[in-house]
């Protein structure tokens, strides 16, 4: 192998194990709430995001994804994506007040949302089209839960 070839080959490697590592790094910032991070038993730990979020990865009727904790949300949203990935409908049209303004919402229920150890079955949801994310995790799921708030750090203990 010439010199040329032995450099471009190291520079390159040097360059994805620097990538790898700035991506991991990232990662964790990015997404500090995965699934195998959050907690198994009836206790669930959240670390805000670099948004000043609190996300996660929660399973709803047994399908991951990818959820917004909004303690300001009544019931818990999910997009008409993840809907009809779920299988679910709905025929109960509602007007709902969201962050974005008025729009308006389909009523359902999930069989269950699991968060971490903590899951909870026949949960009042909302379809809402326009929705940013995946789902937002709100009250008709929280307000079954004990919440706590402390140095960026949100604790939810089942009740």
């Amino acid at each position: 192998m010439n010199t040329n070839l032995k450099t471009t080959v190291a520079a390159a490697l040097i360059f994805l194990l620097v990538g790898a590592v700035l991506f991991l790094v990232f990662e964790k910032q990015l997404n500090p709430n995965t699934s195998n991070k959050i907690g198994v038993g009836g206790d669930v730990t959240l670390r805000r995001d670099l948004s000043g979020h609190y996300r996660t990865e929660a399973f709803i009727n047994g399908v991951a994804t990818n959820i917004l904790v909004d303690t300001g949300a009544t019931d818990v949203s999910i997009s008409r994506q993840l809907a009809e990935r779920l299988g679910i409908t709905s025929v109960s049209a509602i007007r709902t007040q969201t962050a974005n303004g008025e729009a308006i919402g389909y009523m359902t229920r999930l069989d269950s949302i699991k968060i971490g150890g903590i899951e909870e079955r026949n949960v009042a949801a909302i379809i809402v089209d326009n929705l940013s994310s995946d789902a937002l995790l709100g009250m008709s799921f929280l307000s079954r839960m004990d919440i706590r708030l402390h140095q960026n750090i949100m604790t939810i203990h089942s009740n």
